[in-house]
């Protein structure tokens, strides 16, 4: 289970009086580490600690944390399981990646409560461009036995940066594994983007670059269509300004996935981020308002099941970086109505990179941009610290 939590400065005094306090309590605990991109510098002293105390660590860098308060760049998230959970770091995610991921848990379910579907919660290296196709290799070869839930890390500046870590290595281009059973009772995701009138296709696509939109250079049609939608003249210098609050919405059977570009080619290619199939249907989306947000009521809705509120349970919360490039003061905002709304206490978590859930019980995981994932905590055992 998850037993405790902390908001630590990253000071080794600080974090190493945490884990004396939770190993005297817990004496075969483990550690999930949370850490700001402003404090990487920290992971090589959480490695140090962790190791002189045999505490099994893991951990990701993320843009910045949240908090109930909104966000953080400084100090470190701490939560505390009683037993370490199965994880593994899988890297150099390339040929075989899937097969990387897919053997341990495999393993790790063969072994486990034959009654029980975990979730696996997924943290992988927001700079790899193909997190779609590894969630459906992964789904052909575990299909309905997990949960799917997680989110990308790294830097928000979208530069390499070796982002996953476990007690002994660091490192980017690959994906953290967590497989978690009783700790985790619910899992919702939301981003609540209205769908503009114009469809369009994806006529050429590769990974997550946007070549062609209706056979024409992508840049342009996207030019096109703000300026016919939204009444906005886009240029390459305003690229930056405006693209986060007109993302690309694919269609799909079930739903409308969001993703966000995030550079141009000066060839009209259009980069985002998570990837784009050929032949993809598109709508342009805008994003919507902080205020009264439908994305939160509908999040804590989801959350709450069959019960009025969280009652103070810890909820993970990873809200996605390019949302809050969006709205500004305004995630601030979301991130006081989730609080609000959820009951919820405190907030955990970080900016994400890319957010990963599942399409309801069919279990087929999805990678989306500008949403909020939440994994509730399960209250058995759990100090509110």
């Amino acid at each position: 289970m998850i037993v405790s939590h902390r908001f630590v400065s990253a000071i080794d005094t600080a974090i190493d009086g945490v884990l004396s306090e939770w190993q005297g309590r817990w004496p075969q605990m483990g550690v999930l580490a949370l850490v700001p991109e402003a404090e990487k510098g920290s992971v090589p002293m959480l490695q140090r600690l962790s190791q002189a105390r045999a505490i099994p660590l893991v951990g990701a860098v993320f843009p910045a944390l949240v908090t109930s308060d909104g966000f953080s760049v400084d100090g470190v998230w701490l939560v505390c399981f009683d037993r370490m959970p199965m994880h593994c770091l899988v890297p150099n995610l390339a040929e075989g990646a899937v097969q990387a991921i897919a053997d341990p848990l495999r393993g790790a379910l063969s072994t486990g409560d034959k009654g029980e579907e975990p979730v696996v919660f997924m943290v992988f290296d927001g700079m790899l461009p193909n997190v779609s196709s590894l969630l459906h290799g992964l789904y052909e070869e575990l299909g309905a036995a997990i949960h799917y839930a997680g989110v990308c890390a790294g830097s928000e500046s979208f530069q390499p940066m070796p982002c996953l870590f476990d007690g002994k290595t660091l490192i980017g281009g690959g994906v953290l594994v967590i497989m978690l059973g009783r700790e985790i009772d619910r899992v919702a995701l939301r981003h609540d983007y209205p769908v503009s009138q114009t469809l369009m296709k994806a006529t050429s696509a590769e990974g997550n670059r946007i070549d062609h939109i209706d056979g024409r250079p992508a840049f342009t049609v996207y030019q096109e269509v703000i300026r016919h939608e939204f009444g906005i003249d886009l240029t390459h210098d305003n690229f930056y300004d405006y693209a986060v609050h007109f993302p690309f919405g694919l269609i799909t059977a079930v739903d409308v996935l969001v993703r966000i570009p995030v550079a141009f080619d000066a060839d009209g290619s259009l980069w985002c981020v998570g990837e784009v199939p050929p032949n993809t249907l598109l709508r342009l989306l805008k994003a919507p308002p902080a205020e009264n947000s439908a994305c939160i009521a509908s999040l804590a809705l989801a959350l709450a099941g069959n019960t009025e509120a969280l009652h103070r349970r810890p909820l993970l919360t990873f809200y996605c970086a390019g949302r809050r490039m969006h709205l500004g003061d305004g995630a601030v905002s979301e991130i006081a109505q989730l609080a609000a709304a959820t009951g919820a206490g405190p907030l955990i978590g970080a900016l994400s990179l890319g957010e990963i859930d599942q399409f309801s019980y069919l279990h087929v995981p999805r990678f989306h941009n500008a949403a909020l994932v939440c994994l509730r905590v399960a209250t058995e055992g759990t100090e509110t610290a």
